[in-house]
């Protein structure tokens, strides 16, 4: 009987185990339909939102292009007012964008507002998302604003922050200048030794002079010996320079030393020939002290053979009378000198020497023409057009160095 038993049990587990499966099996039906509904539906929205962004850049990036060309119209028209109000619209619309920034903190600068500048500079350093490069190059800008405003301790420390970034030789440049308005003569020659160091151009003439700017300083103190050894290392630096040697031979002429001092000035001239005319008068008077004038006459008459000066002529007139002794043939290199040249200075140094057939009128006559040479006889600045009756070894128009030429403006 208990077989039996058995067969009974079995359909009603079957029953149970059918009933048990049929829910899953709709739920799972369920599911896969919902799945496949809602797949186009997320489908569908995506693409509409996706739309919707495009659009919405697509007129962002419509307004920015037409404020920037609107401001770039107005700046190629010199209109920087309008053009300014437009690049702030054009920042208002787009605050991320760098290089709107940088035009504008360049046009305040242009237009001398120079807090304003700062203030765009400094705003872009302050972002966390700004790049190295354009981090580097706003540090650039603002540390320009600073020099632009006069600011020179805060535009040293900005400077400063540019070592060992693409924008070190600018900032080194800006340094050295920065420098050589407040006369800092120490620490321009150790920027220029860097810049000269780095291959960044030849700054040995430069160096010369920061180094004869610091002898004069000693010299002024009362220091000659610190001041000859800035000298000496000054020629060394750069040997071609005049001014070293020019500034040496005055320091041993002021000392009691006038032969050692014409050595000096005849080296100069044989290192630096084009500059024969700035030394010219100094070598006659100091050949004149120490016994020499015969040497120096020949010297001066090759120079004036191979390149003719009025300086050079000056001094070879005032040294031949100590040669061959007093004779009014030593004015003849006036007229020698209008043979081969006209020249109204020399034209009216003959004449001051000579005695016209009305005598009388003389005095009015030479007047005139000292008045008339006076012009012709300055010096002008080669890079800049500065005149000035001395010559300087730094303009002080355009602060360019050795932009004088040896030469006065009539021989030009």
């Amino acid at each position: 009987m208990r077989p039996a038993k058995s067969h009974q049990k079995e359909p009603r587990k079957v029953l149970s185990a059918a009933k048990h499966s049929l829910p899953l099996r709709l739920r799972m039906d369920f599911d896969l339909g919902w799945i496949l509904l809602g797949l186009p539906v997320a489908f569908v929205l995506g693409w509409l939102a996706s739309r919707f962004d495009l659009r919405q850049m697509r007129m962002e990036n419509q307004r920015a292009p037409k404020a920037y060309f609107k401001g770039l119209n107005f700046l190629l028209n010199e209109q920087q007012d309008q053009a300014i109000d437009a690049f702030i619209e054009a920042v208002q619309s787009d605050p991320d964008t760098s290089e709107l920034h940088f035009a504008l903190g360049n046009l305040f600068r242009r237009r001398g507002e120079y807090e304003r500048a700062v203030r765009v500079h400094e705003h872009l350093l302050s972002r966390g998302d700004l790049g190295h490069a354009d981090r580097n190059r706003a540090q650039h800008a603002l540390a320009l604003d600073y020099l632009k405003a006069g600011l020179l301790d805060r535009a040293e420390a900005a400077l400063l922050k540019l070592e060992g970034t693409s924008y070190e030789p600018q900032a080194r440049l800006a340094r050295l200048a920065n420098c050589e308005r407040s006369r800092d003569w120490t620490h321009a020659a150790q920027i220029a030794q860097k810049l000269e160091n780095s291959n960044h151009g030849s700054f040995s003439a430069r160096l010369s002079h920061y180094l004869c700017e610091q002898a004069s300083a000693h010299v002024a103190a009362k220091e000659p010996g610190l001041a000859m050894v800035l000298l000496q290392q000054a020629i060394k630096t750069a040997p071609s320079a005049p001014r070293p040697r020019m500034d040496l031979a005055q320091l041993q002429s002021g000392m009691g030393d006038p032969a050692t001092a014409f050595d000096t000035l005849s080296e100069a001239t044989e290192f630096a020939p084009a500059a024969t005319p700035l030394l010219a008068a100094q070598l006659a008077h100091l050949a004149i002290a120490s016994g020499q004038p015969g040497a120096a006459l020949d010297l001066l008459k090759t120079s004036y053979a191979a390149s003719p000066s009025l300086d050079v002529l000056e001094a070879i007139v005032t040294l031949e009378p100590a040669v061959d002794g007093p004779s009014p043939s030593a004015r003849v290199w006036y007229v020698r000198h209008l043979e081969r040249e006209p020249s109204l200075v020399a034209a009216a140094k003959w004449i001051a020497g000579e005695k016209l057939e009305h005598e009388q009128f003389h005095p009015q006559v030479q007047r005139a023409l000292d008045h008339a040479v006076k012009p012709l006889t300055r010096y002008r600045c080669a890079a800049c057009g500065f005149e000035a009756t001395q010559r300087f070894w730094q303009c002080p128009g355009c602060q360019a160095w050795d932009s004088y030429p040896a030469k006065r403006i009539e021989e030009l």
